[in-house]
């Protein structure tokens, strides 16, 4: 029997994420075997709102098979049937699970960086829509990169996603109109004093309606506008190989150095993707308070109350981003600790809370 909470999360997704009316065209992926609970139960819900479900399957143990023995060539394909699958459907809904976060250690930076920007093109045509959502489900391999016990996981996950999101996209407007009347963003921490613009571009509130569980708001930075240096004190995952220890510093809103204690050279790989992989694509303000365990999965760490995140490449076009890249990677940093966050030089986060 399925366990109930699956079924209250599904109608969430179908009912508030993405809001399913009878007729639409919904595209399900069903990363990895775990979610299938999710996936049934999503289904159910979207049938049920009358809407046209389509089902794909996808696995990183698949992908591991590519990149070990695929061409060249066919390591550089972009699937055509999901980017055919993005024109199609009039919402998305991605289930994402994960059998072993390191099912790529073995695998060539440059490999990875190839398939990676591969795959990001499916990733642009999906932000096309104006209707997707996605969802990292845990699993076993999930709760021992955390540190919990599955039992924990599970609690922390269904805790943090079940919620009044309607309430919570109040909350989060208010905040983000804060942030929209400023011009300049400054971060000051361990290693870290970086300042850039996003005077005239819109900050979004992450209320639900892209990601589960969410609690953001974010925004395109002003292309050319950060100068600085910041170093991440939480590891990175890129393409399921860990990257701690990051330090960037950028002039005029390009990477000129990037160093990180662990993958050196994946790191390198991803800044060459291609030359909007240099410059930042995202600035998000972690605002769930009630996720405060890094996970080593960014769809959570990014929400984490108090950290901000920084994303390289492609940037969001409803935000007012013109930066073009295969990549989106993000990348958090903690404030909770050691941070402070001004605006328009007046702090609005310190000492781990915000004073607006």
């Amino acid at each position: 029997m399925r366990d109930e909470r699956w079924n209250r999360l599904a109608e969430i997704l179908v009912g508030y994420s993405t809001r399913v009316q009878p007729g639409d065209r919904v595209l399900i992926n069903m990363m990895e075997v775990e979610t299938q609970p999710l996936v049934e139960a999503v289904y159910e819900a979207t049938v049920k709102a009358g809407g046209l479900a389509e089902v794909y399957y996808s696995s990183d143990w698949l992908k591991r098979i590519l990149m070990k023995n695929g061409s060249d060539e066919q390591v550089d394909w972009a699937p055509e049937l999901e980017l055919h699958g993005m024109g199609w459907a009039d919402a998305y809904i991605g289930l994402r699970g994960g059998r072993n976060p390191f099912e790529f250690g073995d695998i060539p930076p440059e490999r990875l960086a190839a398939h990676r920007r591969a795959m990001g093109k499916v990733s642009a045509k999906r932000n096309e829509l104006e209707r997707w959502v996605l969802v990292r489900v845990p699993n076993e391999a999930f709760a021992q990169q955390s540190g919990l016990s599955l039992e924990e996981t599970m609690s922390f996950f269904f805790d943090a996603a079940l919620r009044d999101w309607q309430q919570e996209a109040e909350r989060l407007r208010v905040l983000a109109e804060r942030f929209e009347a400023a011009a300049t963003v400054r971060i000051v921490g361990a290693e870290t004093d970086l300042t850039l613009s996003t005077a005239g571009r819109r900050y979004v509130a992450g209320d639900g309606r892209m990601n589960m569980p969410d609690g953001e708001i974010f925004t395109a930075p002003v292309e050319d506008s950060a100068n600085g240096a910041i170093y991440f004190e939480l590891p990175a995952m890129y393409a399921n190989r860990r990257i701690s220890g990051i330090r960037l510093r950028f002039v005029d809103g390009e990477v000129v150095e990037a160093r990180s204690d662990e993958n050196q050279e994946l790191l390198e790989q991803v800044l060459r993707i291609d030359e909007g992989a240099r410059r930042l694509g995202e600035l998000g303000i972690g605002l769930n308070f009630g996720i405060q365990h890094w996970t080593g999965e960014v769809l959570f760490d990014e929400k984490i109350g108090g950290t901000v995140h920084l994303a390289l490449g492609r940037s969001y076009a409803e935000c007012g981003g013109t930066n073009q890249s295969a990549l989106h990677w993000d990348i958090v940093k903690d404030l909770r600790t050691n941070g402070t966050l001004y605006l328009d030089g007046e702090a609005v986060f310190d000492g781990g809370r915000y004073v607006i």
